[in-house]
């Protein structure tokens, strides 16, 4: 008997009840956020930097779906190698042989970090982490990791143990043994260690929740410090990684420093296949896989499947062949630059910080009288809920899709797609001086809409 499915008809048939399935069948809070905030839209097709509707109006993505298309999406040549995998047919996963393709993809990805010689692939950033935290603490013999305040590395349960937000960690204890440090802070950071048990410090050169980077000379002062008690330093790259910031790793802005393990996944997928990898020091992965009774004692069911290498392998050769790193490095100062020369000019414009195309815009108390009465009451309500006035008429009003940095937070993260160029950093600012512009002249649609997002952050109380 011969099986059809027609995909698209299915979606032809089904499509326009997206949100009444989604509020059906999965996370009912999400349709409903969506909703509220005016989020949501129907996209019908993307490509690169944009989205476009059912009307054919294009979508400007400065989100990235939170870093993972760091080529945009559909890239010609990781989807021809997504293509190629599925028609060779090949005989994969059987779990007793090795394939090439992971053992190519790893060659390629510690190529650009010859400190370290082996990595494990997984399946996302979380899986990533997970694997670290795992190594490390085999590896010492202790049981407790360090992680700064503010972090995020993953909501599964390991990675939740070092997750700096507490709103994320509610309801989910007992966790395991970790300890939160300030970032930058080396005294917190030395009592810590002093005590004998630490495994790891593990960190994110620049932490997304409010891009907040470590300062200068922290890494390496760390990693000293870390060492001389035998502890770890765990690189988080899985957002800042692969070009992210104008280098390919975040950590390489800091000359010396040399993380014992890094993690990594987001861009790597290419955007289509989830891949996850945790890169190390030979000694650390020789210690976990002893000897051949431990030669699963870790694994994934999925990891190093011939999909996800061939998407990640892809990946890297478009980022050497187009020169995506300095792409991302020159857009982002330039992106970088427009936005810090409007600080001045909005009293509501409070900071704009990052590195490459990862880029915090803080808001902040105003000066004025009567923006300063509008800002209080918005506090009151809800810290954040300015930053996400600003967010929705960027889309709304000028097919720009952003969001926030985090929960309370009165930040706008920008990590488009790494393949941005001058074009849209002039539809980004104009759009921007256009909101910014809105917000200072005291009335209009912004502060209309405000009155529906208090309303809603009373109601959630």
């Amino acid at each position: 008997m011969t099986t059809e499915f027609d995909l698209g008809a299915l979606l032809a048939e089904r499509g326009a009840e997206r949100y009444e399935l989604h509020a059906r069948y999965l996370n009912h809070q999400l349709p409903r956020m969506l909703h509220t905030i005016g989020f949501d839209k129907v996209y019908e097709r993307a490509e690169g930097a944009y989205f476009w509707d059912a009307e054919g109006h294009d979508h400007l993505d400065m989100l990235a779906g939170f870093g993972v298309m760091g080529l945009g999406r559909h890239h010609p040549v990781v989807r021809k190698a997504l293509h190629d995998v599925l028609d060779a047919g090949l005989a994969d996963l059987t779990r007793f042989d090795c394939q090439p393709l992971p053992g190519l993809l790893a060659e390629k990805l510690l190529a650009h970090s010859p400190h370290l010689d082996r990595a494990f692939f997984g399946n996302s950033g979380t899986e990533a982490v997970e694997t670290a935290l795992k190594f490390a603490r085999y590896a010492t013999g202790r049981p407790r990791i360090l992680y700064c305040d503010h972090a995020f590395h993953g909501l599964t349960t390991g990675s939740l143990s070092v997750n700096g937000e507490s709103g994320f960690r509610d309801g989910f204890s007992p966790l395991l043994p970790d300890t939160a440090v300030p970032l930058g802070d080396l005294d917190a950071l030395a009592r810590e260690v002093k005590k004998g048990d630490v495994a790891a410090l593990i960190v994110e050169p620049i932490q997304g929740k409010g891009v907040h980077e470590a300062p200068p000379g922290y890494l390496r002062a760390a990693q000293e410090l870390l060492h001389r008690h035998k502890a770890l330093l765990i690189a988080d790259e899985v957002q800042t990684g692969l070009g992210r910031t104008g280098d390919f790793y975040a950590y390489q802005h800091e000359e010396g420093v040399e993380p014992d393990l890094v993690c990594v996944a987001k861009a790597l997928s290419g955007g289509y296949v989830p891949v996850g990898a945790t890169l190390g020091k030979d000694w650390i992965f020789k210690k976990v896989y002893s000897s051949m009774d431990r030669v699963l004692v870790h694994s994934a069911s999925f990891g190093s499947n011939a999909q996800a290498m061939a998407a990640g392998l892809a990946v890297l050769s478009v980022m050497e062949n187009e020169q995506i790193v300095a792409n991302a490095r020159a857009t982002g100062d330039l992106l970088r630059a427009r936005l810090a020369a409007l600080v001045d000019e909005y009293e509501l414009l409070a900071d704009v910080r990052g590195r490459g195309l990862m880029i915090g815009i803080e808001f902040g108390k105003p000066r004025s009288l009567k923006l300063r009465g509008r800002w209080t009451m918005l506090q009151a309500a809800r810290k954040g809920l300015f930053a996400q006035m600003v967010v929705v008429p960027l889309l709304q009003r000028h097919r720009i899709l952003t969001q926030v940095s985090g929960d309370h937070l009165e930040v706008i993260k920008l990590i488009p797609p790494l393949i941005v160029g001058e074009r849209e950093v002039d539809r980004f600012v104009d759009a921007f001086t256009a909101v910014m512009d809105d917000a200072h002249s005291g009335g209009g649609l912004m502060w209309d809409f405000s009155k529906t997002l208090v309303k809603q952050a009373v109601a959630n109380r």
